[in-house]
């Protein structure tokens, strides 16, 4: 019987063919092997999997589907992994040489954490840097975090090492979703397990090149997921801080709405923002969504 690798990584691509080629040579550099390296092409025209079955041989998995967008790749990889760690890596992403061996190390040194985040480099195409994503800022201590997480659910994919279980436990991630999929399986995980942070960057993201956060369902989804996880919350953290949460996710997508000129949209979330009660700086946020309207903003509001 083979035997079970310790970390399994999934890869979804679609059109990225050299760009998967990279995030899959970071992952073939890491100090600490990684045995299972799944790659899901989900329907690619470019030749991606000829690419890969000629490049990597039997170092990879590479299977192909139909086109269904990056969750159901996700989760076809994650049902098809057979690590003790479960990892995702998207084909854009690149990890750093010690991701591997700094995540496993921390579990195995904690077992009561079922998955583990760390810093992410931010990048642009022409690989200078835009910033840090610092996963100290979001989760302050390691242990329960459904709070902190209610407060910021922001996820990076690639910054994730978890055990199998967490998987068995919670899914993997809804394919309903065209966007907010990330923070829907982190408010899922949050609430289930424990998650710990190695505070250093060991993976880099490239930003600025695609993506779905141009999609007009961008805010609806983001508030599909934020809604149902302070439902489910409810008792579980203290009110204020779920009030503030919801609030807050109320606030950003409105002025999400407002930008992209969705305006009773945006007057919607702003109403069941204030209905919450928010704190002084949300309230600011709220008054200043257009401006110059700020007193066709109040009377909205007010008669709410």
């Amino acid at each position: 019987m083979t035997a079970i690798p310790e970390t399994s990584v999934i890869i979804p691509t679609w059109n990225r063919r050299d760009m998967v080629a990279r995030a899959i040579d970071s992952v073939l550099a890491q100090t600490r092997p990684v045995e299972e390296i799944i790659v899901v092409d989900d329907g690619s025209c470019d030749g991606t999997g000829e690419y890969l079955a000629h490049r990597y041989g039997e170092r990879i998995t590479c299977v192909r589907q139909d086109n269904a967008g990056v969750s159901a790749a996700r989760n076809r990889g994650l049902a098809m992994a057979r690590g003790r760690y479960l990892a995702l890596l998207d084909s854009d992403d690149e990890w750093l040489p010690e991701k591997n061996a700094r995540q496993v190390r921390y579990l195995e040194d904690n077992p009561a954490i079922g998955m583990v985040l760390c810093n992410v480099l931010r990048v642009k195409p022409d690989g200078s840097l835009i910033d840090v994503f610092d996963r100290r800022e979001q989760i302050p201590v390691d242990g329960p975090a459904l709070g902190p997480v209610l407060c910021d659910p922001a996820l990076a994919p690639l910054s994730i090492l978890m055990r199998r279980e967490v998987y068995a436990d919670v899914g993997g991630f809804d394919e309903t979703l065209r966007t907010a999929e990330d923070l829907d399986f982190h408010l899922r995980v949050a609430a289930h397990w424990p998650i710990g942070v190695v505070a250093e960057p060991l993976a880099r993201a490239l930003r600025g090149h695609d993506g779905l956060s141009s999609l007009d369902s961008t805010e609806d989804d983001y508030i599909r997921v934020m809604e149902r996880a302070a439902e489910a919350a409810i008792g579980r953290v203290p009110e204020a801080l779920r009030k503030r949460a919801l609030a807050t996710a109320y606030v950003k997508n409105a002025e999400g709405c407002i930008w992209r000129r969705r305006y009773r949209d945006g007057w919607r979330l702003a109403r069941k923002a204030w209905a919450l009660g928010p704190p002084a700086p949300l309230r600011r946020r709220l008054l200043g969504l257009v401006p110059g309207a700020g007193k066709r903003m109040v009377r909205s509001l007010v008669s709410a």
